[in-house]
């Protein structure tokens, strides 16, 4: 339940900003983009990762209802090179929890190894040091980036 945990708690305090993200982004969209970057990067000290807030296409740092929902990127560990379970367990458990997605090997060299789990509209990309997700957090994406926190990052919940 740590992804959970971690975007409640982004989108927690992204709320409680807001007012001043919507004042700055219509005075100096930078700024808005700077304290949106920081409070991600705040919350994600409590949980020992980093957290990034992406806005990969133009307009999106405008749907405030969706600040923390989507897009996100967490980097846990930027030495880890390896997974300590097996690729193929997590492109079967992607599979398994969110259904009609395609599975991949990706960032492959360097004796380094990765996941791309996607569909023609989203992806989410694995790696032994970070997770980005491209897309969206619905009750499937939310509980198999659970999953691969407890798993792939073996990280456990604070509560």
């Amino acid at each position: 339940m740590i992804f959970s945990e971690v975007v409640e708690d982004l989108q927690s305090e992204l709320k409680k900003e807001l007012a001043q993200i919507r004042f700055l982004l219509k005075k100096n969209p930078a700024m808005a983009y700077t304290r949106i970057v920081e409070i991600g990067k705040e919350v994600g000290k409590k949980y020992n990762i980093k957290l990034i807030v992406n806005f990969p296409k133009q307009g999106r740092i405008d749907e405030f209802e969706k600040y923390g929902k989507r897009d996100l990127s967490l980097i846990i560990d930027y030495d880890k090179k390896r997974f300590p379970i097996d690729r193929e367990i997590i492109k079967q458990k992607a599979i398994e929890m969110l259904g009609d997605v395609k599975t991949e090997d990706a960032y492959m060299y360097e004796n380094k190894e990765g996941v791309r789990v996607f569909t023609d509209n989203w992806k989410i990309d694995i790696l032994p040091h970070s997770v980005h997700i491209w897309t969206d957090f619905d009750d499937k994406v939310t509980a198999f980036c659970n999953w691969l926190m407890e798993n792939a990052y073996e990280m456990k919940s604070k509560k």
